[in-house]
């Protein structure tokens, strides 16, 4: 509930502050940069080492995978096809290829399951979803923002990103069975728990609501894929095809049908990548989303 509040209390600051002349809104850049850089290493860092792997995980793990695969796909065709531009193409990829299956998922999952739900919303989260925007959506980003395919220079920025950096190191703790010391885990968790106001600010002050905006139309695309199209066709891989039906596929399911990444918007912000509708793909994903978990939630009750 606390993160429910956090999340409704920072994105209104963001909307209120954009009309106070004398506040500076461009500092959203600066939020990000301290969300990127020091918020998302430590949460790696932290909870990767706990991790205990076996062949099962794959399926949490394969989720976050699997959609973006779908998205870029999906998006990458359709654009194509429509004409559209390599930053709209980029935005839509990275927005709703991505889940929040962290500070807007851990809560929720808490709440319908249970603490040991969490487990396997971290399996989600860390390898799943977080990896992938640390490598895939970083090449997505300096991809479609350049428009070439520098592949030299788009390497270089995966392996200097702090989150993937701080992502190998805790894979190589995870291996060595190590884990760092209870003082700095309490460092680490203070601050990655800046990560909720930090970002969802970040987006209040870049959310607009102009009626007459061209992005609306790939607003309804882009959270009709991320809410409804990826979740089902998840349910249909992991439940019909692969008969999975355990309680950690479908908080699986769940961790899937989540509002669109702040992370991923945070990135296609940062390269340029139509910064307002990727703002507006969170700022109106989250609150329906929860209309649509609910609805998901209800389905996999007789599954």
């Amino acid at each position: 509930m606390n993160n429910f509040i956090l999340i409704f209390f920072f994105l209104s600051l963001g909307l209120v502050l954009q009309r106070v002349k004398q506040f500076p809104t461009h500092i959203y850049k600066t939020l990000n940069k301290i969300v990127i850089y020091f918020c998302l290493p430590a949460i790696t860092l932290y909870h990767i080492p706990k991790i205990k792997w076996s062949n099962e995980l794959l399926f949490p793990i394969g989720a976050g995978w699997i959609t973006y695969i779908l998205a870029f796909l999906f998006f990458h065709i359709l654009g194509r096809r429509k004409g559209w531009s390599n930053k709209l193409i980029g935005c839509l990829i990275l927005t709703a290829g991505l889940s929040n299956s962290s500070f807007l998922g851990y809560p929720i999952i808490e709440a319908l399951f249970g603490k040991k739900g969490l487990e396997t919303a971290v399996l989600v989260d860390q390898p799943g979803t977080f990896v992938v925007v640390s490598t895939l959506g970083v090449f997505t980003a300096a991809f479609y923002s350049k428009g070439s395919p520098n592949f030299l220079g788009i390497l270089k920025k995966i392996i200097t990103f702090p989150p993937f950096l701080m992502f190998v190191l805790a894979c190589i703790f995870n291996v060595l069975n190590y884990d760092l010391n209870e003082n700095i885990q309490n460092i680490l968790l203070k601050i990655g728990s800046f990560v909720t106001p930090l970002a969802v600010l970040s987006v209040g002050l870049q959310l607009t609501f102009d009626r007459n905006s061209k992005h609306w139309k790939f607003l309804h695309l882009g959270l009709f894929f991320k809410l409804i199209l990826v979740p089902f066709v998840i349910l249909v891989l992991y439940v019909f095809i692969f008969n999975q039906r355990s309680e950690a596929i479908k908080i699986t399911l769940m961790e899937t049908a989540m509002a669109p990444m702040i992370t991923g918007a945070i990135l296609a912000s940062t390269y340029g990548l139509k910064p307002k509708l990727s703002s507006m793909m969170i700022g109106f994903g989250i609150p329906i989303s929860f209309v649509t978990l609910a609805i998901w939630y209800f389905i996999l009750s007789f599954i």
